[in-house]
């Protein structure tokens, strides 16, 4: 009962931060796992890759490869995840900007502890350069993270189309 309540809690948070971020909710596609601690009688410690569409830039997807624990803790959901996370995002399409954007909106979040952690993919332009730069990083209510990891979309010419330009489509 205590572990539906705190559960119940953290759901809350983790809505709640979705909410007042902007991140658009959807669910990030499963791609593969590679298990890096063998367990014998629970789950296994992986490495998993998930991908998610940038859901105001339709042509831009981005991967991302974060460890899950294994266990009895991992399998009751009560292990914290670390927040070793990698990000590669790419053009797979013809790049177009469904809306005005801020430097450092949410493309996508999650939480991942009980509680206190989540998980970011926030999205800025480098007008100079006409790139997207995509940042992950995890942070927690009550102290803050350092890992992080970067990646940039050139926006590039797709087919007949011609580039998009990121500078249009950013507001301040």
């Amino acid at each position: 009962m205590l572990f539906r309540s705190l559960t119940g809690i953290g759901l809350a948070g983790a809505l709640a931060l979705c909410a007042a971020s902007g991140a658009v909710a959807q669910e990030p596609d499963r791609i593969f796992d590679k298990s890096t601690v063998w367990r014998p009688l629970t789950p296994n410690d992986k490495l998993v890759v998930y991908g998610v569409d940038d859901p105001a830039v339709s042509g831009v997807a981005c991967w991302y490869t974060q460890p899950e624990k294994g266990g009895i803790k991992g399998t009751l959901g009560l292990a914290e995840d670390v927040s070793d996370i990698s990000l590669a995002c790419r053009q797979t399409g013809p790049i177009q900007f469904k809306e005005k954007m801020k430097q450092g909106e949410v493309v996508f979040s999650e939480r991942r502890s009980l509680i206190f952690k989540s998980m970011q993919i926030v999205r800025g332009c480098d007008v100079a350069r006409n790139t997207l730069i995509y940042m992950v990083y995890s942070d927690k209510v009550i102290q803050g993270s350092p890992k992080n990891s970067t990646s940039a979309v050139p926006l590039a010419p797709w087919g007949t189309e011609p580039a998009a330009k990121c500078a249009d489509f950013f507001k301040g």
